[in-house]
């Protein structure tokens, strides 16, 4: 029996790390040779915050412009969202408005949480986005969080998704 049931979306541009993000979650694994979404993955997970056993029900957004028109069909529903970008590349953080402003136009009445999570965060050498102006860039926009995280390594992953999941269980007065 669970305390919840949350739908997460995970959505940013092509490339991020999104799907890879979700696998290392699902399956604590890096697959470097992580195939590009085409459309939408769903997976789902069970955990426990804050003593509430919950279900998380996972959606991977294609990032790619083609697949964007999806994104408001699918985020009906929500309960959370990833904002995913890649620190070694700062388009993908300069398009948080695009990303945004499809979810405040889809879901005006339903405010979900938001985490914004700098991926690749293994990358140093190759760094476009520190992570004060990733701060910086959440804050401005009014998004519920900031975290940096390498699938790869396997750092902040566990924590992004419990990050987010105790923000739901806050939302929904469950604790």
């Amino acid at each position: 029996m669970y305390d919840a049931t949350f739908k997460v979306i995970i959505f940013g541009d092509a490339g991020c790390g999104k799907t890879t993000l979700a696998q290392r979650f699902l399956t604590n694994l890096f697959k470097s040779d992580s195939k590009m979404t085409i459309g939408i993955d769903f997976e789902v997970k069970s955990l426990e915050v804050e003593g509430k056993k919950v279900k998380l029900q996972i959606w991977d957004f294609g990032g790619e412009e083609r697949f964007r028109f999806l994104l408001p069909s699918y985020v009906r529903g929500a309960n959370g969202g990833l904002f995913m970008y890649d620190v070694s590349n700062y388009s993908s953080i300069a398009h948080i408005d695009d990303w945004l402003m499809i979810l405040n136009k889809e879901t005006p009445e339903n405010k979900f949480p938001i985490l914004v999570v700098g991926g690749k965060a293994d990358l140093v050498n190759d760094r476009e986005v520190s992570s004060e102006e990733g701060i910086n860039i959440a804050k401005s926009r009014g998004v519920d969080g900031f975290i940096e995280c390498s699938s790869k390594s396997g750092v902040n992953v566990d924590i992004t998704f419990e990050a987010i999941t105790k923000l739901m269980l806050q939302q929904s007065n469950i604790i």
